[in-house]
C-alpha cells in the first residue's frame, strides 16, 4: 500500500468538506490510520497487529472499512474484511420493556424516562435523539425530522402515546432541544449513560451490554417480530444498505420455533 499521510489527510478533508460526513466518522478514519501506521504497512501485518492486541473480528472490520474508503479513493486495492461471528444483538426482554412502561419516574428521572421510551418507540440512534429539536417535531402527522449522518434528513414516525408524553414534557422547559440540561444546553453522552443505568436499576431491569444501542436493537427485532419488513426497517433505522438491516432478521431460536409451527406443512395438513 502506497497511500501517504498527506494523501490520507486530503481524503479526510474531502470527506469532511465535500461529503459532509459526521465528526464521529472522521474520528474513526483517524483512529484507523493511526493503527495502520502502528501495525502496517501491509494488510496481513495490520490485521495481525490488531488481533494480537485483543481486537475482535468485528472491531477489526470497523477500521478495515474506514481504511478501505481511503484506499478506494486513492485507487488502491482494499483490505479483505474478516469473517465475524453473527451474534444476536443485545436487547431488552418484553418483561423489561413492560417494567419500563409501567415505571413512575421521579421528577429528576422524567427526562431520562422519556428518552428511553423514545428510543424504544423509534429506534433512533442516541446521537440522533439527543440532537432533536422541538422544531423537528411534526405533531399532527407524528413525525420526527432527523438529521442523518452526512447532514441529510429523514422522517421517522412515532406513536400516539409518545406524542402525549413529549407534549407534556416539552411544554415545561421551553428550550430549543427536546432533551437538554436545565440551562438548555446539549446533554453529555456519559451523563446520559449514567442516568439510563440508574433508571434501569430503579425499574428493576438488568441492563444489557451496549445499553444505549440496545434500545435500537430492541426496536428493530420487535419491528420484524410484529410483521414489519426488512425494507421498511432499513428506512426506519436510516441504514444506507439493506445488508445492515438484514442482521436483525437473525432472531432468537424461539422466533424460529414459532414460525415453524405456522409454516409447517405437516401441521396444516393433519
Amino acid at each position: 500500500m502506497s497511500v501517504t499521510r498527506e494523501q490520507f489527510q486530503r481524503f479526510v478533508q474531502e470527506r469532511k468538506y465535500l461529503q459532509n460526513v459526521s465528526p464521529n466518522t472522521i474520528l474513526i478514519y483517524e483512529a484507523a490510520w493511526r493503527k495502520w501506521e502502528k501495525f502496517g504497512p501491509d494488510p496481513v501485518s495490520f490485521v495481525a497487529g490488531m488481533r494480537n492486541s485483543g481486537a475482535t473480528a468485528i472491531g477489526c472490520n470497523i477500521y478495515i472499512r474506514a481504511l478501505n474508503a481511503c484506499f478506494h479513493w486513492a485507487g488502491e486495492k482494499p483490505i479483505p474484511k474478516l469473517k465475524a461471528e453473527d451474534k444476536i444483538p443485545p436487547t431488552f426482554s418484553i418483561a423489561d420493556v413492560q417494567k419500563l412502561l409501567k415505571f413512575r419516574p421521579s421528577k429528576r428521572q422524567t427526562r431520562t424516562h422519556l428518552l428511553a421510551l423514545l428510543l424504544l418507540d423509534t429506534g433512533l440512534r442516541i446521537s440522533e435523539a439527543l440532537s432533536l429539536k422541538i422544531s423537528d417535531i411534526d405533531w399532527d402527522n407524528m413525525l420526527f425530522s432527523v438529521r442523518r449522518k452526512g447532514g441529510k434528513n429523514r422522517l421517522v414516525p412515532f406513536s400516539l402515546e409518545l406524542r402525549r408524553r413529549i407534549w407534556k414534557s416539552s411544554s415545561r422547559h421551553g428550550y430549543e432541544l427536546l432533551f437538554c440540561s436545565r440551562d438548555g444546553n446539549p446533554l453529555i453522552y456519559r451523563n446520559v449513560m449514567r442516568s439510563v443505568k440508574n433508571l434501569c436499576a430503579k425499574a428493576g431491569i438488568k441492563t444489557p451490554s451496549r445499553l444505549l444501542h440496545s434500545f435500537r436493537h430492541t426496536f428493530a427485532v420487535n419491528y420484524l417480530r410484529n410483521g414489519g419488513s426488512v425494507f421498511h426497517l432499513q428506512k426506519a433505522l436510516g441504514h444506507s444498505s439493506l445488508e445492515m438491516s438484514r442482521r436483525y432478521a437473525n432472531l432468537l431460536t424461539e422466533d424460529l420455533q414459532q414460525m415453524q409451527q405456522k409454516v409447517s406443512l405437516l401441521n396444516r395438513m393433519r
